[in-house]
């Protein structure tokens, strides 16, 4: 497998509806998982999807999420970040990115071990973009 980049995009509260909305319309498989299914870190949240992908028949991927209340959420600014992600064997290749992108950048997620396995972080670079940078456990 290689390092895949796509968008993440952010709801606030209604990443549900749009993700099966947007599986209407590109077709595939869509996995969900809510918060409370991770171990609901934001309390009174765990209905909150925090992680949804479609991975449609064209090969594309999409993906989304809820803001919790212990991140702000405006529309046309943070409701989108771009993934970086791919498998163990892609590691040096996505630490490289992650490296790279960090410089001025502000780390809101060391790049560490998740609750999920993957080693995982996030930060907005010098320019504003959120990106994200999950690498698998497995190959």
């Amino acid at each position: 497998m290689t390092a895949i980049l796509n968008p993440y995009l952010n709801f606030p509260g209604n990443a549900r509806e749009a993700i099966e909305f947007y599986q209407s319309v590109f077709g595939g498989d869509l996995d969900i998982m809510t918060f409370a299914e991770n171990g609901d870190p934001y309390p009174g949240e765990g209905d909150k999807i925090m992680h949804s992908q479609i991975d449609t028949p064209s090969g594309f991927t999409l993906m989304a999420s809820d803001v919790t209340s212990a991140h702000s959420y405006t529309a046309g600014e943070n409701d989108f970040s771009v993934s970086l992600s791919g498998a163990k064997g892609d590691d040096k290749e996505l630490r490289g990115y992650w490296d790279k992108l960090s410089a001025g950048a502000n780390v809101t997620q060391p790049l560490e071990t998740a609750p999920w396995g993957a080693t995982f972080g996030m930060l907005i670079d010098k320019f504003g973009v959120m990106w994200l940078v999950n690498i698998s456990a497995g190959d």
